[in-house]
């Protein structure tokens, strides 16, 4: 067996190319600069001496070109190069790549062309240069889009050669461990950005060991009180669990060795970064994070994975639901192991991840691994494919997109997954959650824009407001003046914002429209107690109105006449009041509109209220019943509940009957105008013998009598040789429908054809 517990700490990690001694004899700056390059030259045992005489000559050009160029510690701006080649030694690239790492800054610092990196050392190196160069900052008004142009020319380049990327990364890290000779006032910008953008596409690419480095290091940087804190609380319990990592390091190796089982065990410790991070989330202290040690276990072969598993299972007992198996379903940059928490000595969960040695230089290394492989085994092609899947969604992105804005958030959108990234015709990019609507999008452009919404295009094809966006998709959204919020949107919208400002619109729309009722039906009221009109509020008659609210308790005017429209109040009973209150000022009742009205009312006394027209265009005051869906024609009766506005049910209709029994008082008479302002919806049974086509046969039947179909219900049963198919249609009036029935009758293959009554 083989054991080697090393343990992941901030905080100590050094210049990589700065580990040789100074030469003695030379100038103390150029000894630092050759003594780097001579650790660098120690790191290359993997290439030919061609490679290293290239590397070399590269050395020598960027050391020239940098001449006299200093950084912020005073040391020579080559070593800054340097130390970003033995980064990519660690990972194993190719001469190439060491070389542009070598010259990453020469075009831009020191104003060599491409031309003459061409001549001089080819134009495959030529391009990974040009690809890390920054774009000069007086061509851009502001950072952002010069930060926004430089990524996308970085990343284009990387779709082509994903060594770019690379070096970019290490030429980040080194600039991160060296940030403590930067100025602080750049601390947190530099810091939030690699934690934003860097640190992701390393993720992504699977450079696990460079993503934690570069959290931690931006965590150090943006919060030094918050990482000193929790950096000296984490070294006392390294060493107050020394003990118990070496009890269960113990433990496992006796498991396995008595298995009989070669495997590597190495410790691994949570870093900084996402203990805080883990800390703040879930709002715990330091003690109550358990899982900060844990343990890899690097296997001979795939199946030893699922063994040495079992073995671990049998030691210790596991957490519930702390299993992921990521070696059967690998994450999409390519990482491979498997995961378990067990209950170790003492209750404290540990962390066990088990891989192969292939899998455990994936989970390190990412998309450099293809360069691992390449050096330790020419011949293997078991890592190419890795990464190929997302550079080449880089390259699809690069091709479709011609803006540098547009490329950057399209970038970002398979970094962050959680987000959809959408654009307006204008260009304009807009963020919104992962399943976000059409009426998502029309809100976050402006509330009223999404009151006003009828429809939308994305990406120039006409679809329904419900419709869930995808990234990338170019949203219209078709408006009408006459349009209003639905309540049916709210089942489907995903912001708070487009939910509140539905909702809001809602609730004044259902104001307005309660109060127009309410002082209709007021009017209607007050015409059975023999008075001609409602009195206006103000002038002779304000101080009418103000006992009336004090009888009523109601805070003004439009509350009173809302509560009527919405059915807390009885209008006949506020009427009879304001007619006694009128008559005190010497308003007598007229004897023969008293006679006209309640004549016209009918013996029922429970339909006193005066007669209610509807031409539906009352809105959200009033309700046409699901159960009867009354149409212009039917015999109708009005049911004012209690804060829930006018309900319309037909005459004959068994659930007005039973309210209208039980509850009589709060029913009122209402009739259909003599020119209704839009249709209506009906339910119409259809029995067809099955067979094909019959569907829109009789689709086209229900057309032709000019009536829009808006529901289908075929039923869930499998189809007979008659099937009954139920059609809500939009109808005029009870003749349109007849019309449709008759259209209907006369179609092939349809039985019956009939109005579905309410039971």
């Amino acid at each position: 067996m083989v054991v080697n517990v090393s343990r992941y700490s901030k905080g100590m990690i050094t210049d990589p190319g700065s580990l040789a001694p100074p030469a003695p004899q030379a100038h103390p700056a150029a000894s630092a600069a050759a003594a780097s390059f001579a650790a660098l030259l120690g790191r290359l045992d993997y290439l030919g001496a061609a490679d290293i005489e290239a590397i070399r000559r590269a050395y020598r050009f960027a050391d020239e070109a940098h001449l006299g160029q200093l950084r912020k510690n005073g040391d020579p701006y080559i070593t800054h190069p340097i130390a970003v080649a033995a980064q990519c030694a660690e990972w194993k690239l190719d001469a190439q790549a060491l070389m542009a790492a070598l010259m990453h800054d020469a075009m831009e610092d020191c104003g060599v062309s491409k031309v003459e990196l061409v001549e001089r050392f080819g134009a495959p190196v030529a391009d990974l240069v040009d690809g890390l160069t920054k774009l000069e900052k007086l061509a851009f008004d502001t950072r952002e889009q010069n930060q926004a142009e430089s990524f996308r020319k970085m990343l284009l380049a990387m779709a082509k050669d994903v060594r770019v990327i690379l070096i970019k990364l290490a030429d980040r890290t080194h600039n991160m461990r060296t940030m403590g000779d930067m100025p602080r006032n750049k601390w947190q910008r530099i810091s939030s950005e690699t934690l934003e953008i860097y640190a992701p596409i390393a993720h992504r690419l699977g450079l696990n060991f460079t993503y934690r480095e570069l959290q931690d290091l931006s965590f150090r940087f943006l919060h030094p009180w918050r990482y000193e804190v929790l950096s000296k609380a984490l070294n006392k319990s390294r060493t107050r669990r020394k003990d118990l990592i070496a009890r269960v390091q113990k433990e496992v190796e006796g498991a396995f060795a008595r298995h009989g089982m070669q495997v590597r065990i190495v410790g691994r410790e949570k870093t900084l970064y996402s203990v805080y991070r883990k800390m703040d989330s879930k709002h715990l202290s330091f003690s109550q994070v358990t899982d900060i040690y844990g343990f890899r276990i690097v296997v001979p072969e795939l199946t030893d994975c699922y063994t040495g598993m079992g073995l671990l299972h049998q030691l210790y007992k596991p957490v519930p639901g702390k299993f992921r198996d990521y070696v059967a379903i690998p994450k999409v940059n390519g990482y491979q192991s498997l995961h378990t928490t067990l209950i170790g000595p003492f209750g404290t969960n540990i962390e066990f991840q088990l891989r192969t040695h292939a899998m455990d230089v994936v989970a390190e290394s990412g998309v450099a691994a293809h360069w691992l492989y390449k050096a330790n085994e020419p011949n293997s092609d078991t890592t190419q494919r890795l990464g190929t899947q997302w550079l080449q969604s880089l390259l699809d992105i690069q091709q479709e997109t011609h803006d540098a804005s547009e490329f950057w958030d399209h970038i970002k959108i398979d970094l962050f997954p959680d987000a959809v990234y959408v654009f307006t015709p204008q260009s304009k990019i807009l963020a919104l959650p992962r399943g976000a609507t059409v009426m998502d999008f029309a809100y976050a452009i402006h509330s009223g824009v999404g009151n006003r919404a009828v429809g939308a295009r994305i990406n120039g094809e006409q679809r329904p407001l419900r419709t869930e966006l995808a990234n990338g998709d170019v949203v219209e959204i078709l408006t009408s003046e006459s349009a209003e919020p639905n309540p049916a949107w709210l089942s489907f919208v995903k912001t708070g914002r487009a939910r509140s400002k539905i909702r809001h619109h809602l609730k004044t729309l259902a104001q307005e429209k309660t109060h127009l009722l309410g002082e209709r039906m007021l009017a209607q009221a007050l015409r059975s107690e023999g008075i001609a009109q409602l009195p206006d509020a103000s002038g002779e008659h304000k101080a009418t109105w103000d006992k009336l609210l004090r009888f009523t308790g109601t805070k003004s005017r439009e509350e009173l006449l809302s509560d009527i429209g919405m059915g807390k109040r009885i209008a006949s009973m506020v009427g009879k009041k304001l007619a006694v209150l009128l008559a005190e000022t010497g308003l007598k009742p007229d004897a023969v509109l008293i006679s006209t009205e309640r004549y016209a009312a009918g013996e029922d006394g429970s339909v006193s209220q005066g007669v209610v027209s509807l031409d539906g265009s009352e809105g959200l005051s009033v309700q046409f019943a699901r159960c009867c869906q009354p149409i212009p024609g039917d015999r109708i009766v009005g049911y004012l509940g209690r804060g829930e506005g006018l309900t319309v049910h037909t005459e004959d209709c068994p659930t007005g009957k039973r309210l209208l029994a039980r509850d009589g008082e709060r029913f009122l008479q209402v009739e259909w105008a003599d020119e209704p302002t839009r249709p209506f919806d009906t339910t119409v049974v259809v029995t067809v013998t099955n067979g094909k086509g019959v569907l829109a046969r009789v689709a086209s039947a229900i057309a032709s009598a000019e009536a829009d179909i808006t529901h289908v219900d075929m039923g869930d049963e499998p189809a007979q040789t008659a099937t009954d198919i139920r059609f809500s249609v939009a109808v005029r009036d009870r003749v349109h429908l007849a019309e449709v029935l008759r259209s209907l009758k006369r179609t092939t293959s349809v039985i019956k054809a009939q109005r579905l009554r309410a039971n």
